[in-house]
């Protein structure tokens, strides 16, 4: 299990706790922010794109292929349904969208290739994002009610 806690205190600056590790979100200044740190967007492509690179590392050390290296880059969008043609469509005829680009180095066959290609979008956050998360959500108040 993950754990992850978040604090605001002022304006739209958020640190972000997990385990030993503190990192910070805000918004860029023309959405209101201070710019102190990558957006939730940014980060949460950040994990599907450390977590395709990272699974792509171990399942070649597991099969002793000659990995290099990758490269992922990952842009978010919403984007019309009509412009996407492999997309579901929502109510409101918008739908979020993310563009994979992953580059893998290395001297490689091609059925190493072809697997890495399979493997690189098998990550967990992938399989996660794809299948779409259930929320268990709860709000608490530290104040009593007047």
């Amino acid at each position: 299990m993950a754990t992850v806690k978040a604090s605001l205190k002022h304006g739209t600056a958020v640190d972000i706790r997990a385990r030993r590790f503190l990192w910070r979100s805000d918004e860029p200044k023309p959405a209101g922010g201070a710019d102190s740190g990558p957006t939730p967007y940014e980060f949460l492509l950040g994990s599907l794109a450390a977590c395709t690179a990272m699974t792509l590392r171990l399942y070649a050390e597991r099969r002793q292929i000659p990995l290099a290296g990758v490269e992922v880059t990952l842009e978010f969008d919403r984007v019309h349904a009509d412009d996407c043609v492999d997309c579901e469509e929502r109510g409101d005829g918008l739908i979020e969208r993310v563009r994979t680009e992953v580059t893998i180095h290395g001297a490689l066959s091609a059925a190493q290739r072809a697997r890495l290609t399979q493997v690189a979008q098998r990550c967990p956050v992938h399989k996660t994002l794809a299948q779409g998360v259930h929320f268990d959500d709860a709000v608490t108040f530290d104040d009593p009610a007047d």
